[in-house]
This record gives C-alpha cells, sequence and structure tokens, in this order.
C-alpha cells in the first residue's frame, strides 16, 4: 500500500474537517482551533497537525493520578490499533519533565515540539493534584 505524504493530506484537510472549531474574535480575524487526536497545542496548523504527521506526541491523563506519554510509529501508519507507543509516568514532576524530553526531542523524534510537549505535560500534571482539604484560612482584618 503506497503511503499518501504529509504536505498533500494537510492541503485535502485543511479548509474543512470534523476536528475543526472556529472562533470568531474582533472584526473578521478568525481563531483556529482544532480537537484532533495527537495535537499537543490543539491549534490548527500543518507543524501541530495530529493528522497529517507521521511522528506525532500526545500527553493525556491517565487512570490513578499517571499521565500517559504516546507517541506514533512511523510503520504502523495503516494499523490504527498499533499506531500509538504508549508510556505510563507516575514519577514526580521532575522526572516526567526529564522523561518526555529525552523521548521527545533528544531522541530526535521531534524537537520542534519540546516546548509545546513539556507546556501540556504541565497543565495535565496541574491538574491531576487533589487539593488538600483542610481548615480554611481566615482574612485579616
Amino acid at each position: 500500500m503506497a503511503t499518501v505524504p504529509g504536505q498533500l493530506i494537510w492541503e485535502i484537510v485543511k479548509k474543512n474537517n470534523s476536528f475543526l472549531v472556529k472562533q470568531f474574535g474582533n472584526g473578521t480575524a478568525g481563531i483556529r482551533f482544532s480537537k484532533e487526536p495527537n495535537n499537543l497545542c490543539n491549534v490548527h496548523s500543518y507543524k501541530h497537525s495530529g493528522l497529517a504527521n507521521k511522528k506525532t506526541v500526545t500527553i493525556q491523563a491517565g487512570k490513578d493520578q499517571c499521565v500517559l506519554l504516546g507517541t506514533t510509529k512511523t510503520k504502523k501508519q495503516n494499523k490504527p490499533a498499533a499506531l500509538l507507543n504508549k508510556s505510563l509516568m507516575k514519577k514526580e514532576f521532575h522526572r516526567m519533565a526529564k522523561a518526555v524530553s529525552n523521548q521527545v526531542a533528544d531522541n530526535y523524534y521531534r524537537p520542534d515540539l519540546k516546548k509545546a510537549a513539556l507546556a501540556r505535560l504541565s497543565v495535565v500534571n496541574r491538574s491531576l493534584k487533589v487539593s488538600k482539604s483542610g481548615m480554611k484560612k481566615k482574612n485579616r482584618t
């Protein structure tokens, strides 16, 4: 089976697809977001697209206070069930950040997405933290 180049897929998909979310701001300036899987920044662009790129990175919240790091396998593009290489991380934040940095940039996988991957990891990790329920502080008067 012949594979289709990513740039051709992007040209077909960029104007209209089911994952596209258009937000209209001031005047005619519109912002385009994307809900597609494997899109770290949720921005509708070729760089961040999970559909058009062969190598993608995804960071999601997993079960039991863990973070899921997924990268796509380039050889399994026509088999969606075996496409993602998943790894669960249950460590401290700085160790998870080092693991993500090693996987994304130092491994020459997608070094251009290192900053976005670390930002997404920070947001997901912050959302998993449970707030401590205790005595509330009183305001000074």
